[in-house]
């Protein structure tokens, strides 16, 4: 990942609030027919937030105001919790070592990286997990959960075999995560005034990718 990055998470009182999303570019061509035509810009889509919308008091404010010069601005990253999309099944499901497909093992390769799959008959996107939860990453082999022999670098969502698994076996897991972001703005303009008449200040958050 490019430039530097905070192993540390927004407020997560703040992060339950906000608002946001995936974005994806797309140049949309009208063509003489009537008909369009669409090229992606981008291979993956990328979220971003507004953390403003999460400040409910001054002291909220004066927490985010913290972080950000902690963070000296946009220089460096960090951990942010999705308050929709934050773990390997759908909302409200429990994390089990079976819910994304992570690989099938070939009896060399023993590292494999963190992977959610969005998808339906039309189509689907597999979406690379970087920052998993330490604590919270479940993986099965072959249909049973593993006990032991593996283990997950939290800041690189490699899951990591002692053995390599077998040829042909699947490899699963299951886990909650976080997406790396950064500041998308180089101050954060207070006025008490305005913000005690309700006025909250926009505070844009950009995911990073890998």
């Amino acid at each position: 990942m490019a430039g530097g990055f905070h192993e540390v998470r927004f407020p997560m009182r703040l992060s339950l609030s906000t608002s946001g999303g995936p974005e994806r570019r797309v140049d949309i061509t009208s063509l003489s027919n009537g008909r369009e035509a669409r090229n992606a810009r981008w291979r993956n889509s990328r979220r971003r937030y507004d953390a403003g919308s999460g400040i409910r008091s001054v002291g909220d404010l004066y927490d985010v105001l913290a972080f950000f010069e902690a963070r000296s601005g946009a220089l460096y990253g960090f951990r942010f919790r999705d308050p929709l999309d934050h773990r390997s099944g759908p909302p409200g499901a429990v994390v089990t070592a079976f819910d994304q497909e992570i690989g099938t093992g070939d009896g060399e390769t023993r590292d494999f990286p963190l992977r959610k799959t969005y998808g339906d008959a039309g189509g689907e996107w597999r979406r690379r997990i970087e920052k998993p939860v330490a604590g919270t990453v479940l993986v099965g082999i072959g249909g049973a959960q593993a006990e032991a022999g593996v283990a997950c670098d939290a800041a690189t969502g490699i899951v990591t075999f002692e053995t390599a698994p077998a040829a042909g076996v699947r490899v699963t897991a299951g886990f909650e995560f976080d997406v790396p972001v950064r500041f998308d703005i180089d101050r954060i303009e207070v006025n008490l005034e305005a913000f005690n008449a309700g006025r909250i200040p926009a505070i844009p958050l950009v995911e990073v990718l890998p």
